[in-house]
């Protein structure tokens, strides 16, 4: 973990073999208070309109929390537990935690958020990158899922309200899974792990030659506004997703 750059998964070695691309930008950070692109970095709470930096001009990206220094509030060989408030440029006073624990087969990534005052709109998420091959002679990992809707994605690569078929990759793509995510990413003969979650939606990005993204999340790309699930005093917002891996051959 690197809770220095934004609470983050640096590494994850299984049999051996590193499963996410190493770099500052990547690992798995998550996404949070919000996740994806938010249309102009605006968004509405009531009658009250917001404007965040658009670090992904025209819009804003993926939260504020991959860019804080999070608080280790403990940590062993088997969890860990991270938090950091939420301030400028969010809007709203409030408090992200993250739970790890790492079993031999598998591990869980836990995301609350809550108020420390007004109730506000808010997502979590997760973007882990996958390394695409395992070593140089590796055919690539193949992606298996199933989804019941694919959300058409506007010139903006933002959706545009109109859900249609799933369609063949390559994607920046997000998916209604509504029965919860189940993505299956399989190294030929040398493992498998599949990401689940009882989130209802997930991006699916495979564009780079390097890595391939399975992010659940809360709500699908600026769901803040099309989407809005509201973090009150009594009611946080909560979410894990799981990776559960086995080895093959």
């Amino acid at each position: 973990m690197d809770p220095r750059n934004g609470c983050r998964v640096a590494s994850l070695r299984v049999a051996g073999a590193e499963l996410l691309r190493a770099g500052d930008r990547y690992g798995c950070f998550p996404m949070v208070p919000f996740c994806g692109r938010l249309e102009l970095g605006e968004f509405r709470n009531g009658g009250v309109k917001h404007r965040l930096p658009a670090d992904a001009p025209p819009h804003a990206i993926h939260g504020t929390g991959r860019s804080t220094a999070w608080r280790t509030l403990r940590a062993d060989d088997a969890a860990a537990a991270f938090s950091y408030d939420l301030a400028d440029p969010w809007p709203y006073p409030g408090r992200v935690t993250q739970l790890v624990e790492l079993e031999p087969d598998k591990v869980t990534l836990t995301l609350a958020v809550e108020t420390a005052g007004d109730s506000f709109p808010a997502q979590v998420g997760w973007h882990p990158w996958f390394v695409r091959r395992l070593s140089a002679d590796d055919p690539g990992v193949r992606i298996d899922f199933s989804a019941a809707w694919q959300e058409q994605r506007g010139e903006d690569h933002l959706p545009t309200g109109k859900r249609i078929e799933p369609q063949p990759g390559p994607w920046d793509d997000c998916f209604g899974m509504p029965d919860g995510v189940e993505v299956t990413l399989t190294w030929p003969g040398r493992l498998e792990l599949t990401v689940s979650s009882r989130a209802e939606w997930a991006v699916l990005y495979d564009e780079q030659p390097e890595a391939v993204c399975v992010e659940p999340q809360s709500g699908p790309p600026n769901g803040l506004n099309t989407h809005p699930r509201l973090v009150t005093p009594i009611e946080p917002l909560e979410l894990s997703t799981t990776w559960a891996w086995r080895t093959l051959g």
